[in-house]
C-alpha cells in the first residue's frame, strides 16, 4: 500500500458483549440491508464516533442504539488500524472492547440484522461467517492478558493483506 497523504481514518468503535456467565458473546448477523458491505457476517456491536464524543462515550451509545443496554463494566481491549477497508477503499480505525457488565434486554434483532448470542468458542473459530480478518484480533480481546493491543490490518479488495500488533505494559 502506498501512501497519498495524511491518514485520515473513519474512526470507529466496536465491542463484544459477553452474557452474564461470560460464555456467550452478543453477535449481529447483519443480513438486514441488501447492499450493506458486511451483508451475511456476523460482527460484534458498534458504529462511528460522532464529532462530539470520545470513545468511551460512543461505545456506551452504539450499544444503547443496537442493542438496548446500558454498559455497567467494559474495557479497551485493543485499537486496530484498517487502512483500504471501507467499501471504497476507506481506511478506519477502530477501538475494540469487551463489556463485561449491563443492564438492559437485547431486542431479536435490530436495524443491521438479527442479534444472537454466539458461544464463545463459536465466535474464536470458523463456525460462524466473520470478516476474515476478525479472526486474527478477536483472541486478544478475549485473552486474559490485561494489556491492550495495537494493532495494523491493511486491507485490499475485501481481504486483510497483513497483521502486526504490539502490546503495551
Amino acid at each position: 500500500m502506498t501512501s497519498t497523504g495524511p491518514y485520515r481514518p473513519i474512526v470507529g468503535t466496536l465491542g463484544y458483549v459477553f452474557d452474564r456467565e461470560r460464555s456467550l458473546v452478543l453477535m449481529v448477523h447483519r443480513n438486514a440491508r441488501p447492499g450493506d458491505e458486511h451483508l451475511g457476517k456476523y460482527n460484534g456491536l458498534g458504529g462511528k464516533l460522532e464529532a462530539d464524543e470520545d470513545v468511551v462515550s460512543g461505545m456506551r451509545r452504539e450499544l444503547r442504539e443496537e442493542a438496548h443496554i446500558e454498559v455497567t463494566a467494559m474495557a479497551l481491549r485493543g485499537t486496530v488500524s484498517w487502512p483500504g477497508f471501507g467499501a471504497n477503499g476507506e481506511d478506519w480505525f477502530g477501538f475494540v472492547f469487551r463489556i463485561d457488565a449491563w443492564t438492559g434486554t437485547p431486542p431479536p434483532a435490530n436495524d443491521e440484522g438479527t442479534l444472537s448470542w454466539v458461544p464463545l468458542a463459536d465466535v474464536l473459530s470458523d463456525a460462524i461467517p466473520m470478516w476474515e480478518g476478525d479472526r486474527y484480533f478477536l483472541p486478544l480481546v478475549f485473552d486474559d492478558d490485561p494489556h491492550a493491543f495495537h494493532a495494523i490490518m491493511p486491507y485490499a479488495n475485501g481481504r486483510p493483506t497483513g497483521w502486526n500488533y504490539v502490546r503495551c505494559p
